[in-house]
């Protein structure tokens, strides 16, 4: 949470000719309600039932760009998903960075109870093994620009295809 991957992905996207989907957003539209709401009512169980669901259907989906929620790597079923029918780009980004990216937005429910700063060290402990897993590509998002992270995504990706060509 914080990598920047609908920013990101939403450029990328548009570089490529490519639809852009982010799953969160396709979640809220679905359910008419803020994923915040969701984690609310139905709990993290709840959202990532929803969020299963969706994952299952928009990687069968041809020529889009997809940027997932943070914690979609949680679900093995979503892991196979994004690893069998996709390239998975893993925008990597150390805690304290995602620390600065997120300390003041209020949307983010994993960060609202207790210490955000701790939480977001426990999620990174426990997903980045599981995004390096599913990943075809680790980019390292550091402190760098919107625009020289895409340039960077665009060349080791295109770089990575004509690898596997």
């Amino acid at each position: 949470m914080g990598a920047g991957k609908t920013t990101v992905g939403r450029q990328l996207a548009k570089r490529l000719g490519k639809a852009f989907c982010d799953s969160d957003r396709e979640i809220e539209a679905r359910t008419g309600v803020r994923v915040a709401v969701i984690f609310d009512i139905e709990g993290e169980t709840g959202f990532r039932r929803r969020e299963a669901e969706v994952i299952e259907q928009v990687t069968a989906l041809d020529n889009i760009v997809l940027a997932t929620g943070g914690g979609v790597v949680l679900d093995l079923r979503n892991r196979e998903h994004l690893r069998t029918r996709g390239f998975v780009i893993y925008l990597h980004a150390q805690p304290a960075v995602l620390w600065q990216r997120t300390r003041s937005d209020k949307s983010r429910p994993l960060l609202q109870d207790g210490d955000p700063r701790d939480r977001l060290e426990k999620l990174y402990a426990e997903r980045d093994p599981l995004y390096r897993e599913v990943a075809d590509l680790v980019i390292d998002t550091g402190r760098q620009s919107v625009g020289s992270l895409l340039a960077q995504v665009l060349a080791k990706f295109g770089e990575a295809c004509k690898l596997s060509a």
